[in-house]
């Protein structure tokens, strides 16, 4: 796949902390570089029976220590334009400071990288975010700021249920700081939780 790089660096102050640094990144594959992609942690209800996906869903993730992070949002990225969205965090274990809970909210910054791949929603589906013909499995690396001050990377990756490959995961793993939440807690049947999904946007 032909990818299309962007790269922005600004150089943090060492001798001013407080004045920040920003550090940007993109990476973009042929299709995320002509088309805006909208990324969600959905939520999966079945009202009446029938499987319905809508924005507001949590998905969470673990650190060494069991230390877990929840993570709730959506945002686009693609077209050419830089990545926008966010959403809130909140943390639970020994790494999450001397309380052992935190939480707050997070903005994207920029995209490390995109990458589409096979799938699809199975026939039924209804979509409340988007077209389910727009739908797409893939995976994202976001660049991503706490309210916290502490800085950090965002992976959504999507196993959409027809046409996935195996190797896939579904949900996300995040840092924050120097702590890496790399054990995504995956989907449960009957349980709204750690599910994702892109949509090619309008």
């Amino acid at each position: 796949m032909e990818v299309r790089y962007e790269i922005t660096f600004e150089i943090c102050n060492t001798v001013h902390p407080g004045d920040g640094c920003t550090v940007r990144f993109w990476q973009y594959g042929s299709e995320a570089a002509g088309a805006t992609f909208r990324w969600d942690t959905i939520s999966l209800t079945f009202p009446g029976g029938v499987p319905t996906v809508s924005t507001g869903g949590s998905d969470y993730a673990l650190a060494a220590d069991l230390t877990t992070i929840q993570i709730s949002g959506h945002g686009t990225f693609g077209g050419g334009l830089p990545p926008t969205g966010g959403g809130t965090w909140a943390t639970s274990g020994p790494s999450a400071g001397p309380s052992g809970t935190a939480s707050g909210t997070f903005t994207v910054i920029g995209l490390i990288k995109f990458t589409v791949a096979p799938g699809s929603l199975p026939p039924g589906f209804i979509d409340n975010i988007g077209a389910t013909a727009n739908t797409r499995s893939g995976l994202a690396v976001l660049l991503i700021k706490y309210s916290d001050g502490s800085g950090g990377t965002l992976v959504v990756s999507c196993h959409q249920p027809v046409g996935s490959p195996s190797g896939i995961f579904e949900g996300i793993t995040a840092t924050k700081g120097f702590v890496a939440f790399h054990e995504r807690v995956p989907p449960v049947p009957g349980v709204d939780a750690n599910r994702t999904l892109f949509h090619i946007a309008p």
